[in-house]
């Protein structure tokens, strides 16, 4: 009599050809000898403005001061995933073997990525989460770190990594973020499954049980802990889709891993990037910086200095390109300028005393806000060197923050609590963004992104 095959490991063999048999009939799946790319489709989620304002601050408050840029050995593979828009960008990503679909929120702006775990074999499991959460009982690859490990135990404490010993020996990881909102759970080794032979290495996750979203993120900054960095991707990119105001409708967008086929009309510019002995107090060495020079509105030129754009003896200033941001966020010497220029031009038509998020008070009322107020103020450009440029066009100058009411999509870093320009993803709508590790510098090329997933 022959011998039965256990059921795990048959369970685990029909849910990873599930997977990839559900994901290749609506996705794309492209090799060579040296790499392959793979799209996957999302679904759209909305978060509130509390949760888009935590990711910010996030990306700001736990950035590391001790580590280095990513490794400069190319990628693998290419892969070509996508979103859609709804306040921050999402994608869906296999983790484990066999794999398992998570949501997680691209953030350029943050180092860890954390997964929503929820062990459907233990006796008494926290409630699962709204989405569907990862089970580590399923994957062969998943393991826990213990105490011992030196991340857990640095010789220097790592202070944007809070970690701790659980009752268990395992290391536990907190995070606590300026809202109130929080994750926590314990720092976890996991893959990433493409394909049945394409994965990254063991990656250092964190595996929440508990915490006030419903997705996961994807840290994608210039940490050593970032996605980026322990998968050794070479490049990455994005394209952002427009929103659309039609209720229930969100268009799908784009995003690479490795090499990107649409990178032949590219622009770069460079990434500034800085020693261990030029750390500064207010800034943060692993986020994406640029140097921007100044911004237009309506065809002029504003009276802003390109010193204001660029960090000065304290970090101030950084200019960074972020797409766990929602809006664009300006010190307070740009910020007014750019204010001063609106106030000019529709002064009269603005909302008085009213500051949508607590960040940006150039709001109107009306449903057709966003179309008159934008035909009167014009594009606005962020200019960067080389002649580079974010066109935005009077079309999507304001943003619909409900309730009838339209703000431009520009705050103050000041009210946010922050000292950086930050380029948030509503001025990066239709535009691909690639970061290039290798040669440190920023892509950018305008793009139809609807079109693309």
């Amino acid at each position: 009599m022959p011998m039965a095959m256990p059921l795990l490991p048959l369970f685990n063999m029909l849910l990873f050809f599930h997977f990839f048999i559900t994901i290749i009939s609506a996705a794309k799946l492209t090799t060579t000898n040296s790499s392959f790319s793979m799209s996957f489709p999302l679904t759209t989620h909305s978060l509130s403005t509390n949760a888009t304002a935590k990711m910010l601050s996030s990306s700001l408050m736990f950035s590391s001061r001790n580590t280095k840029a990513p490794p400069s050995s190319s990628s693998s593979y290419n892969l070509r995933s996508t979103f859609k828009y709804s306040m921050v960008l999402i994608v869906t990503l296999p983790i484990g073997t066999p794999p398992q679909a998570q949501q997680m929120i691209l953030d350029t702006g943050s180092q860890l990525s954390w997964i929503q775990c929820h062990n459907k074999k233990a006796v008494k499991p926290p409630p699962p989460p709204p989405t569907p959460s990862f089970d580590p009982s399923l994957s062969s690859t998943f393991s826990v770190l213990p105490c011992t490990h030196p991340l857990c135990k640095p010789q220097i404490p790592d202070f944007t990594l809070p970690t701790s010993c659980d009752q268990n020996r395992l290391c536990h990881y907190s995070y606590f973020y300026a809202d109130g909102s929080y994750a926590e759970g314990n720092l976890v080794r996991e893959k990433l499954t493409f394909a049945p032979t394409h994965s990254t290495p063991p990656l250092i996750l964190g595996c929440a049980t508990y915490s006030s979203d419903a997705r996961g993120i994807l840290g994608i900054n210039r940490g050593r802990l970032s996605f980026s960095s322990q998968a050794k991707i070479n490049k990455f990119s994005y394209c952002v889709p427009p929103r659309q105001d039609q209720p229930g409708r969100a268009p799908t967008g784009s995003f690479y891993l490795g090499n990107n086929p649409h990178s032949t009309g590219f622009k770069y510019i460079p990434m500034l990037t800085f020693l261990q002995s030029q750390r500064m107090p207010n800034l943060d060495p692993l986020a994406y910086t640029v140097a921007m020079n100044g911004i237009r509105i309506g065809g002029k030129r504003l009276n802003i200095s390109p010193a204001v754009f660029r960090p000065d003896a304290g970090g101030s200033g950084q200019t960074m390109v972020d797409s766990g941001s929602e809006f664009t966020y300006l010190v307070s010497e740009a910020y007014d300028k750019v204010r001063e220029e609106v106030v000019r031009i529709v002064g009269r038509r603005m909302k008085k005393e009213y500051v949508y998020g607590g960040v940006a008070d150039m709001c109107f009322d009306g449903r057709d806000a966003g179309v008159e107020i934008g035909r009167l103020i014009g594009e606005m450009v962020f200019e960067f060197e080389k002649g580079v440029e974010i066109v935005v066009p009077k079309e999507r100058v304001l943003a619909d923050v409900g309730g009838g009411v339209h703000c431009i999509g520009i705050g103050s870093s000041d009210k946010l609590g922050a000292a950086s320009n930050i380029i948030g993803n509503f001025h990066q709508q239709n535009l691909w963004v690639e970061f290039d590790l290798t040669n440190r510098r920023v892509g950018f090329g305008g793009a139809d992104c609807s079109r693309l997933g």
